[in-house]
């Protein structure tokens, strides 16, 4: 699960929520196309009770399912930036950061002059210009500083999205949604040019229907099923759920950037990994060699994370934390509000 807070058509009044709605953002997050029929048959209801039930989560903005591609499947380097600007100019940086077609995850930090974001650099990048956006920020009006942090190891995050955690569904009906897991080559994955059509429709609308993907691409629909089951089963292609908070009741979410000794790392990253309050964790380069995003129902709740997990994990040297108060941009194409 991911949690953004970009304005969405419908987002004034908020449906009434209760568990079925959270249980079918579960099973979604397992199977983002996973037919409704299918769907209702695990949960105990009917096909049309899960589809009016998508439909109003989806027009309300509570819900967007994405087709995202695995950076490290494709062979690409995923950068987390920090860009401390003048109080001017953040917004306007942060704003121009969503449009860029290689960030994800813009946000504004607490104190409203930092911004932070999620940067991909394709494999086949040179050596001396790995990421252009680095080149191109400290030249920007209004910057006074970036710092970039290479993703080295991802813990959880992905395809494995917080809701997974939630324990709205069993075990016995995760294991009849979930699909069998990617298998990735040891190589990475090349995509064909006629798959980035492909890629593009389903990254903003998860569920198009395999008649639309086939008109976009040009392709039959017995080709976009067979092309889909391939990128989904090498790892390159998975589907995730953007769900706003408010479909959890989670207000709270905050980064952390903990320092531990290479030997401790693993352990502490597994740990993090497990905590039902991470929806990422991955190591890093540089002095503080773990993040993660936590994601709590509110300020005690997060002072309680803090205090207590984070603060028995043994090896964990130092913390920074630092709150994001406002999400520009998801994982997936920016949306421009209505």
């Amino acid at each position: 699960m991911v949690e953004t807070d970009i304005p969405r058509a419908g987002r004034r009044e908020l449906p009434s929520l209760d568990d079925l709605d959270r249980q079918i953002g579960h099973a979604l997050q397992l199977d983002g196309r996973a037919p409704f029929a299918r769907i209702a048959e695990v949960l105990g209801v009917s096909d049309q009770t899960v589809a009016r039930r998508y439909t109003k989560l989806r027009s309300g903005g509570l819900v967007r399912v994405l087709g995202l591609t695995e950076p490290e499947v494709l062979g690409e380097t995923v950068w987390f930036l920090r860009v401390q600007a003048t109080p001017d100019a953040a917004v306007p940086i942060g704003r121009a950061l969503t449009r860029r077609t290689d960030t994800s995850w813009v946000a504004m930090v607490a104190g409203g002059t930092e911004v932070s974001a999620v940067a991909r650099s394709g494999a086949e990048a040179d050596s001396q210009g790995d990421l252009l956006l680095l080149r191109d920020l400290p030249r920007t009006r209004g910057v006074l500083g970036v710092h970039a942090y290479c993703q080295l190891h991802q813990f959880f995050g992905g395809a494995q999205g917080l809701v997974l955690k939630s324990g709205m569904l069993s075990p016995e009906q995760v294991a009849a949604l979930a699909p069998p897991p990617a298998e990735p080559p040891g190589e990475p994955v090349v995509l064909a040019p006629d798959d980035h059509r492909l890629l593009e429709v389903l990254a903003r609308e998860g569920r198009t229907p395999v008649a639309e993907l086939a008109a976009a691409t040009g392709w039959s629909p017995s080709t976009v099923r067979r092309r889909m089951a391939e990128l989904r089963a090498n790892g390159a292609l998975y589907f995730d759920v953007d769900s706003s908070h408010q479909l959890y009741g989670l207000s709270s979410r905050v980064g952390l950037w903990l320092s531990v000794p290479p030997s401790g790392l693993v352990a502490t990253g597994e740990a993090l990994a497990a905590h039902p309050e991470v929806a990422f964790a991955c190591a890093t380069t540089g002095a503080a060699n773990l993040f993660a995003i936590a994601v709590c129902r509110d300020t005690a709740a997060l002072y309680a994370y803090l205090t207590g997990p984070v603060a028995r994990l043994p090896d964990v040297r130092q913390v920074e934390t630092f709150a994001m108060i406002r999400t520009l941009k998801g994982p997936g194409p920016y949306v421009p509000p209505r």
